[in-house]
């Protein structure tokens, strides 16, 4: 069955010290089902090369992946990077998965991801609220495809 692409581009991603890639084939696979094209850069993503694929290929929204435990401090530093550049500062991008090596959700955590840059952070791979988020951005996505140029939203 082919798929649609009448949806979001979005860029899947690993953290620069996350290795793991079945939580990103996941992710691709979810938001193709979903009708979203997807470029997966895979695991061991440097903020470099994350912020020199978007200034190519400009996709709506960044998902970064995390299993490790290191999400936190490889998303802080990929964010950061991304709302640095001009080309890619209105990007939005997301977080989830494991985000810390404790296993607690920790809030000031989220928050200064938040704080970086990030859109939304689903810590423990909170997939519910994902997809509520993608929804959002997919139906914000359409009303301005339904939009005619130049005019404002009333």
């Amino acid at each position: 069955m082919a798929t649609s692409h009448s949806g979001l581009t979005v860029l899947v991603a690993g953290g620069a010290s996350d290795s793991h890639t079945w939580n990103l084939m996941f992710l691709q696979l979810l938001l193709e089902e979903r009708g979203h094209r997807v470029e997966n850069l895979g695991p061991c993503v440097p903020p470099r090369l994350l912020v020199e694929r978007c200034q190519l290929l400009q996709p709506e929204l960044v998902v970064i992946g995390s299993v490790n435990g290191h999400g936190y401090r490889d998303g802080e530093a990929a964010v950061r990077a991304l709302r640095t550049e001009p080309g890619t500062a209105h990007i939005a991008a997301v977080i989830g998965g494991k985000l810390g090596v404790d296993g607690v959700r920790d809030e000031a955590r989220r928050h200064r991801l938040l704080d970086a840059g990030f859109s939304a952070v689903f810590d423990d791979g909170d997939l519910d609220a994902f997809t509520r988020y993608l929804s959002t951005l997919t139906n914000s996505a359409g009303a301005r495809a339904d939009r005619p140029s130049g005019r404002a939203a009333v």
